[in-house]
């Protein structure tokens, strides 16, 4: 069933743990998704990026996802992942996603708030919820955001202020306040992508955001953690947990075996290799929904 991220949220909320939000930039990774959601019985958000447009135009993904949300057996958030402007945003809403995600998190904190509101504005008033970002998340080599890539940051010392990275507890207040946002994403430490080292988090960052404002928070490049790392930073506030670049692998990977298992004299036939990829991808994203659910 088709649902707003409000709903979804909201089941986090009452249960204690957190949703997955799986990138999705074709038919195989939103039949993927879903399926994984059914079969392990919880509620799921597919995202839609705004950088994956030169793999499939929003115009061409929408009806897929908006298809497989409406038929599913369980709640399914229809969400537009890292909107670069206010344009995008409205795009978006008008294809029928039921969450917009507006990221001018690399622009000054004034300009953010800016966008940021005029988002919220025409999103509010059609039932759409809204989430931004504020801090600085890191970018690897595959990641999904276009910020500084990780590789080029040692580590959070490397700033004079480490608020000049990690999301200020105070400016969040401020910033949630001033734009009526629905979900933060918030930055301690994780990264978009492959890790390339082992990510310095701030955990108690996290708690200490809590502590100020009472809306969810949103891990963004939340693949590649550990099992206890995922579940502490839920247990401390993060309500939705963004993943894509470990299911994508996960799908390349078992592609490729195929083939060289196949080897050089078998044939391999095209539709072979999208259900091996589907498969796989379920599989992995099954794994972390039970984890981000707090169960085995």
């Amino acid at each position: 069933m088709l649902v707003s991220l409000k709903e979804v949220m909201a089941y986090a909320k009452e249960h204690g743990n957190a949703i997955g939000a799986f990138n999705c930039c074709n038919y195989e990774s939103v039949c993927a998704v879903v399926t994984a959601a059914e079969e392990v019985n919880l509620p799921v958000i597919i995202s839609y990026a705004e950088v994956h447009k030169d793999i499939i135009s929003i115009s061409d993904i929408a009806p897929i996802m908006l298809h497989f949300a409406r038929k599913a057996i369980v709640p399914v958030c229809v969400h537009f992942d890292h909107g670069e402007s206010l344009e995008s945003c409205v795009e978006a809403m008008k294809e029928g996603f039921t969450s917009v995600m507006i990221d001018a998190s690399a622009s000054g904190y004034e300009d953010n708030v800016r966008v940021t509101k005029q988002v919220v504005s025409i999103a509010h008033n059609m039932g759409i919820t809204v989430e931004a970002e504020l801090g600085h998340i890191f970018t690897s080599d595959m990641g999904v955001g276009k910020k500084k890539t990780y590789d080029e940051i040692e580590s959070a010392e490397d700033f004079e202020n480490v608020d000049d990275v990690y999301t200020n507890p105070e400016v969040a207040k401020k910033f949630v306040e001033e734009t009526g946002v629905d979900v933060l994403a918030i930055a301690f430490g994780t990264s978009h992508g492959v890790y390339i080292k082992k990510p310095v988090l701030d955990l108690d960052r996290i708690t200490e955001i809590k502590n100020k404002i009472d809306i969810p928070f949103v891990m963004h490049g939340g693949s590649g953690l550990s099992e206890d790392e995922y579940k502490q930073a839920i247990k401390n506030g993060v309500k939705k947990i963004n993943y894509y670049t470990y299911m994508a692998l996960a799908g390349g990977k078992a592609v490729r075996e195929m083939i060289v298992e196949k080897g050089d004299n078998n044939n391999v036939f095209f539709h072979e290799i999208p259900l091996c990829a589907i498969n796989s991808m379920k599989e992995n994203v099954k794994e972390v929904m039970k984890i981000f659910a707090l169960s085995k």
